[in-house]
């Protein structure tokens, strides 16, 4: 089963949510707000999108931290994920083949889950 990774009030979340439910698509929801994902789970991520496509630099946590001022590495991004999971940038969807997809994109979902172009363990968005 499809686990989903997010917080319930993002509006990506909402909208990646949406879609799998209008299609049938059975999945897990993972709030990180109740259920802050480690490090192990962030490395395993990391061995399938880049760091700089999970690590949000457009969101409020990152704004509020004042991160940009730090001009982070991909080693202090990491760091950052690992302790504020809110950088992270959502949704973060893991399949059953090992596949991660990063953030939502109806066009992208639509061609993946309905016409079966996923790709194994290689797929991520970039927006």
């Amino acid at each position: 089963m499809i686990k989903v990774y997010g917080i319930k009030t993002c509006g990506s979340v909402k909208k990646a949510l949406k879609f799998l439910n209008e299609n049938g698509i059975e999945y897990e929801f993972v709030d990180f707000k109740k259920e802050p994902v480690g490090c192990d789970k962030i490395d395993k991520w990391l061995e399938k999108v880049d760091i700089n496509l999970l690590f949000n630099n457009r969101g409020t946590k990152y704004r509020t931290l004042k991160l940009k001022e730090l001009n982070l590495d991909s080693n202090g991004k990491r760091e950052w994920l690992c302790k504020e999971n809110l950088l992270i940038k959502r949704p973060v969807l893991e399949l059953e083949d090992g596949g991660v997809i990063v953030a939502f994109d109806e066009e992208k979902y639509r061609e993946i889950f309905n016409y079966g172009t996923w790709y194994p363990s290689s797929c991520y968005f970039v927006f």
